[in-house]
């Protein structure tokens, strides 16, 4: 076994330890940065869901992988441009990283263009944070419904990434408690370093990178 698919195993037993008896979190093996090369391994582990960060790199990679696993399933994970919709939406199942008007109407656009329907997520920056994409915790429940009443989108749930410098339970439970008042009861929240406290707050979802792949090469 290649070290990657030692790692898989182990992160998933965490997962089913952390929901105990409730059904335990899905997880988003985050592939960004990683070659088809070091992401083969795990899908022949049966890891099928997957997250990147950016539309062109998961365009470079998924397609041959997708030949000879058709059923795996490409989350978006990082922030849309609206000049990258249209492929957003022909090569990912689930964007997770709807943070503001004019991405709500370019993928309606392109939705109904393409006839694809990719589940969508609202990004809340849930920790406020001036450097870091989402629309504000306080305008999180009036975006959700303006998607859906002006823009006709489906939002399935809501994601966040919580300042790195704090204890993360607390940004979950507010994720959580927004969750509800919008109607939502999907929650993507959880990386590498707090996916099992994630869990224990509610999440539905966790995004596991470095935990699996090991070190993320390093830029040339």
């Amino acid at each position: 076994m290649t070290e990657s698919v030692e790692q898989l195993a182990a992160v998933r037993d965490a997962i089913a330890r952390a929901a105990g008896s409730q059904p335990p979190a899905t997880l988003v093996a985050v592939s960004k940065t990683y070659d088809a090369e070091a992401i083969l391994p795990v899908l022949e582990a049966g890891q099928r869901v997957f997250g990147e960060n950016r539309v062109q790199e998961a365009m470079a990679k998924f397609p041959a992988l997708r030949e000879r696993f058709p059923d795996i399933e490409l989350h978006l994970i990082g922030p849309l441009q609206s000049n990258k919709a249209a492929e957003a939406v022909a090569v990912f199942d689930v964007i997770e990283t709807v943070d503001r008007e004019k991405i709500a109407k370019a993928l309606a656009v392109e939705m109904a263009k393409q006839g694809r329907t990719p589940r969508l997520y609202v990004q809340v920056n849930i920790g406020e944070e001036p450097q870091k994409a989402g629309i504000a915790p306080a305008e999180a429940v009036a975006f959700v419904a303006r998607c859906r009443d002006v823009h006709g989108l489906t939002i399935e749930g809501l994601m966040c990434i919580p300042p790195a410098e704090d204890e993360p339970g607390p940004h979950f439970d507010r994720l959580a408690d927004l969750a509800r008042a919008a109607g939502l009861d999907r929650l993507s929240m959880g990386m590498s370093g707090d996916y099992e406290t994630a869990i224990a707050h509610g999440a539905t979802s966790v995004r596991v990178g470095s935990a699996i792949f090991g070190a993320r090469p390093k830029p040339v």
